[in-house]
């Protein structure tokens, strides 16, 4: 079997950022499908990737999955990365296992070494988003808890996003934090995301304040290069502490792991570098007693998908992520999208990924071209 063609489809879901998939077909009529993380303003560099990598592996065999992953860092972008490669690798590579899993008549996690549970922990997120006072908050938590989620993720901190914030800030995330807690009982997990946003003397100071609301998880309090800093704020902070959405391969969870930086470790399947890479950080977290929880903002489609198989696999996997926005549109685009219900996803045993995307719906819906946003200028920064 050899690869034949790879394509590429960026569509817009109808909430904010594009969406990439990938298709990789081969000689013998079956083909996979793949799906790279993207940002705004920046789908087009992920696309570019796709275009300047893929004719690369045309030829091969898509079972050597491995090797490509390997002589598309290697070779191909000469050792050097960024977040466009990565995230164009990853969706070639789930594409090339859901070829393998059809080739093999087995599903992805079967592939992998076998599951070690039949169904995946969901969080939602996507909720939020536009809320402004501490009530309105308190009121979609309500409406998400009574759909039958368990579990809430949400950052309660206004933007923008700087190292550095007032006291105001910090008191504002307090009030969000304690009206969601007070609208669904202490029986629902709450995880909060800082966004790689804050020094360790704010981090700290804040997070502290928020522990009493008794937390799953502190998500990014500071950027994952400053590995030493967020040990020094899960040290002091009583909260365990997650982190990885921004950080590509196994070369870059090392020294979180080595320095006990974190208890939780979230690489996104979408951009570390596809499934293989996210079981392999998965092995290397769980030698440290490190929990695995990997990030999901992408479709609730393929990239999800992807993610159900990784974590089927995973003996420290605790929960993952689930895009409510995208939910509708992803129920257009696939054919058979993975289903939560009350907070769980039951496994596929379907051959593959275990999904199957219509190509029309997605030919039907092209990328955005996003107008300019409006980032801070200088007057806007304040004191």
């Amino acid at each position: 079997m050899k690869v034949t063609s790879i394509k590429h489809y960026a569509v817009h879901p109808g909430w904010r950022k594009n969406l990439i998939f990938v298709k990789v077909e081969t000689d013998e009529g079956i083909h996979g499908w793949g799906e790279a993380y993207s940002q705004y303003d920046r789908d087009k560099a992920v696309c570019a990737q796709l275009d300047s990598l893929s004719p690369y592996l045309v030829g091969r065999n898509p079972f050597d999955i491995k090797h490509f992953t390997k002589f598309a860092f290697d070779d191909y972008a000469a050792r050097r990365g960024s977040v466009e490669l990565f995230c164009a690798i990853s969706g070639i590579e789930q594409a090339l296992w859901d070829i393998v899993g059809k080739a093999c008549n087995q599903p992805v996690y079967n592939l992998l070494g076998g599951r070690v549970r039949d169904k995946i922990r969901v969080y939602a997120n996507g909720w939020s988003y536009g809320m402004d006072q501490p009530s309105d908050y308190a009121r979609a938590a309500e409406k998400i808890v009574a759909a039958g989620w368990t579990a809430l993720k949400f950052d309660p901190l206004p933007k923008p996003w700087r190292n550095w914030i007032p006291r105001e800030h910090e008191d504002r995330a307090v009030a969000v934090t304690k009206a969601i807690r007070d609208a669904v009982g202490p029986g629902v997990d709450l995880l909060i995301d800082q966004h790689r946003r804050l020094a360790p003397m704010h981090a700290i100071r804040l997070d502290k304040r928020l522990a009493e609301f008794n937390l799953y998880w502190m998500e990014e309090s500071c950027q994952a290069e400053y590995a030493d800093e967020l040990a020094e704020i899960r040290r002091n902070i009583g909260i365990p502490v997650c982190i990885g959405e921004a950080t590509y391969t196994k070369a870059g969870f090392r020294p979180l792991l080595e320095k006990r930086a974190a208890d939780i470790l979230n690489p996104d399947v979408a951009c570390v570098g596809g499934i293989l890479e996210l079981k392999e950080i998965a092995a290397m977290a769980e030698s440290f007693l490190v929990a695995m929880s990997p990030h999901n903002y992408n479709s609730t489609t393929v990239a999800t998908a992807s993610t159900l198989h990784a974590s089927a696999t995973m003996p420290n996997f605790i929960i993952t992520e689930y895009f409510l926005p995208f939910v509708e549109f992803g129920n257009r685009i696939c054919l058979n999208p993975p289903q939560p219900k009350n907070g769980y996803i039951e496994l596929s045993t379907a051959p593959g990924l275990g999904i199957e995307m219509d190509e029309k719906a997605l030919q039907e819906v092209p990328a955005q071209v996003y107008k300019l946003r409006k980032l801070p200028q200088v007057s806007d920064e304040g004191p």
